[in-house]
């Protein structure tokens, strides 16, 4: 009989015992004290009760030993030995003693195996402990049920199912060493999830791989010390790619994707200046906390995950509506959580067996050894706002690995009161040197609302730069560049969002004052310089590289420094938006595909636009 199937048995046993029956003659009694997942010593008896001695064999007792057919001597259940003074049995009764006697063997038998359990659990062998209790439960099912026989059945049921539920939580509550360790189960939820990260998905598994490089040796030592499992390393792979800025459509942040009030609970702290979601080391050690609460309640890792991803109340409603007997079977509940929990934990399990054997799944993984490695730090303590661009640039170092080390500054300033910076360990001793002399940043005096720009996104798509993006929107690129912390030589990138500011002034501007519908393009003549690329020019004039390859009869794509090319410069068509336009209507009246004009305009189709708006249509 599987084993599964036995603790689901025994369980209800064990539940039904506790309600209906007299278990107050019963010492050997597992759970019932604080300490109910420690094996008891050999010097007392399980339930630190004392041993009763036999009683005698009397008319006046008889009734004690119905009652009581187990006595406890020195940790060990046995069974009293017979009254010396019993009446012989009649012949016509020899079938049935024999019977009985058979089936006295086979309880002796179980309850030896129930005491060998005792002695390897005590052993910390588990699994043989669990062995013999298997074995004890299928031997007494063959009895067939004789009074006495029968009354010592249900009392060696109710044993057997004790010590297997406390060995049971013995296993869970100490997840150190094997039995801590997530199965890799392997089903078809599992294998689902195994083919989205070989097609799909695979690039993001690959770079979401290569990144843990820089955090995995801090969580691993976290979960040491904590004594989790440590597959649950890979666990920021299927929440954030190893992002430690990722946030999701609900409002969860950094790596291990906490929401504000989960954040909270745990110490993450946040305000103007910083978010200690977005830091490594602190998120960490809450998610393990947070963890490790969860395995407190239900006992069992994959239901961990799935806690952890939908929230404890949420698993906590779906076991007690649908009446789950729960002790490991994640799967029946699986079933019943939400879409996304009900992928979270298949979605894991493909991580874990995909990085156990990638040639196996056919994902080429990069090596240990060409991970990136997290950097050698030391923290400063600083006490006025500085941009982290700033620092870098007097302590000539990477403004790319200041931003990784303090991923917790939300605005890449440090906070205007007393703060631990990191830095890199080789320009610790410099900044000393060079802190006063790196200007303090000064947050921008607040502006009226009649001249309070209008913030529009703006995703950056290739071929694009800051001088084209800020033509486009008839603004400036520095307060391009302001209103998104980019320095001087500061490169945007694809799929980048911008915010592109405009005055609420121009927003505004009366319709009859607007260009509406009108475009200029002229030809402009330019002397190609060093470095210059069809690519950045046609960002320069605001046109396309095959436009400008069309108009000059180019074949290739090499420039020569020097070399005279024309371009044709346009000028963005603008329309301003009147009373009872909507955007189809703005689309057809121009001769542009709704979908590019949403595109140009970074706008969704159930976006509402007002009179007065400027709309790009070309």
């Amino acid at each position: 009989m599987p084993r599964s199937k036995i603790y689901f048995i025994l369980s209800m046993v064990y539940l039904f015992f506790s309600f209906f029956y007299p278990l107050q003659n019963i010492s050997y009694a597992y759970g019932q004290s604080k300490g109910e997942s420690q094996p008891p010593s050999d010097t007392t008896a399980v339930g630190k009760q004392p041993v009763i001695e036999e009683p005698p064999c009397n008319p006046e007792t008889k009734s004690v030993v119905e009652e009581q057919p187990f006595v406890y001597k020195q940790g060990e259940a046995v069974l009293p030995d017979k009254c010396p003074g019993q009446i012989n049995p009649i012949p016509s009764q020899d079938a049935d003693k024999q019977q009985e006697e058979n089936e006295q063997d086979i309880m002796e038998s179980a309850l030896e195996l129930l005491n060998g359990s005792q002695d390897y659990w005590v052993k910390g062998d588990l699994e043989n402990a669990l062995d013999l209790l298997d074995q004890a439960y299928t031997l007494i099912l063959d009895t067939d049920g004789h009074t006495e026989i029968a009354r010592q059945k249900d009392d060696l049921r109710l044993l057997i199912a004790k010590r297997i539920l406390a060995i049971y939580t013995s296993m869970q509550t100490h997840t150190n060493g094997k039995r801590g360790e997530i199965p890799l189960v392997m089903n078809a939820d599992v294998e689902k999830e195994i083919r989205n990260f070989q097609t799909v998905e695979r690039d993001f598994f690959i770079q979401s791989y290569r990144r843990s490089g820089l955090y995995r040796s801090i969580i691993l030592k976290e979960l040491k010390k904590a004594g989790l499992p440590q597959e649950l390393s890979w666990l920021p792979l299927v929440e954030s790619g190893f992002k430690t800025c990722a946030f999701s459509r609900a409002r969860a942040l950094g790596m291990w994707q906490f929401i504000p009030s989960t954040g909270y609970k745990y110490g993450l702290n946040r305000d103007e200046w910083i978010d200690e979601r977005m830091d490594v080391g602190k998120s960490t050690k809450a998610a393990i906390a947070y963890l490790k609460e969860l395995h407190s309640m239900f006992g069992d890792w994959l239901t961990v995950l799935a806690a952890y991803n939908c929230g404890e109340g949420r698993v906590l409603r779906v076991i007690s509506r649908q009446h789950l007997n729960y002790l490991d079977r994640f799967w029946d509940l699986y079933s019943r959580l939400p879409n996304e929990t009900a992928r979270y934990v298949p979605r894991f399990l493909a991580t874990l067996n995909i990085i156990k054997d990638p040639k196996k799944y056919g994902i080429d993984l990069a090596k240990d050894e060409e991970l990136p490695v997290p950097s050698p730090y030391e923290t400063v303590k600083t006490s006025k706002p500085m941009r982290l661009q700033d620092i870098a640039l007097h302590l000539n170092t990477s403004e790319e690995l200041l931003n990784t080390l303090n991923a917790e500054l939300r605005h890449k300033i440090t906070p205007g009161r007393e703060y631990e910076l990191k830095v890199p360990l080789e320009v610790a001793e410099k900044f000393a040197l060079v802190g006063n002399e790196i200007p303090r940043w000064e947050k921008p005096a607040p502006v009226s609302a009649s001249t309070r720009p209008v913030l529009i996104k703006h995703r950056v798509k290739r071929g694009e730069t800051v001088s084209y993006i800020a033509r486009r929107y008839k603004t400036s690129i520095r307060a391009i560049r302001a209103y998104n912390h980019l320095s001087h030589r500061g490169i945007i990138r694809v799929g980048q969002y911008l915010n592109i500011p405009r005055s609420s002034r121009y927003a505004r501007v009366k319709a009859d004052q607007q260009p509406d519908n009108k475009v200029t393009e002229e030809l402009t003549r330019y002397r190609v310089k060093k470095g210059d690329t069809l690519s950045s020019l046609a960002g320069r004039f605001a046109t396309t590289v095959s436009e400008i390859k069309k108009i000059n009869r180019l074949k290739g794509n090499m420039l020569k420094s020097g070399q005279i090319i024309t371009v044709v410069k346009t000028v963005v068509r603008t329309y301003t938006v009147k009373k009872g336009d909507c955007l189809i209507k703005i689309a057809r009246g121009n001769n542009v595909a709704l979908d590019e004009l949403l595109d140009l305009n970074n706008l969704a189709r159930k976006d509402t636009i007002t009179p007065g708006q400027i709309i790009i249509v070309k």
